[in-house]
């Protein structure tokens, strides 16, 4: 069995990995191959690593899931899906 958040990667999260793995998890080499800089590809992990959490988390509240993925697939930035969701919650 599959598990959710394998199946909720689109198929250039899954090459990323997949290069990952192969450069033995080495972003200056990932940097490289991307033609990006070290804090580029940081960032780009970084993100990856914040939508597998997103995924294995028990967030029961639809709202406050769509937010996150808005801001981690770059819809949406970081400091205002923090409002929407801080005051979405006061709200509540």
């Amino acid at each position: 069995m599959i598990p959710l958040w394998l199946e909720n990667l689109e198929e250039e999260e899954w090459e990323f990995i997949r290069k990952f793995i192969l450069s033995s998890g080495s972003l200056k080499e990932m940097a490289g191959i991307y033609g990006v800089t070290y804090p580029t590809m940081r960032l780009r992990l970084d993100r990856l690593i914040e939508k597998i959490r997103l995924q294995e988390k028990e967030e029961s509240d639809d709202y406050v899931l769509l937010i996150k993925r808005l801001a981690l697939n770059d819809k949406l930035d970081f400091d205002t899906a923090k409002i929407l969701i801080d005051n979405y919650r006061k709200e509540k």
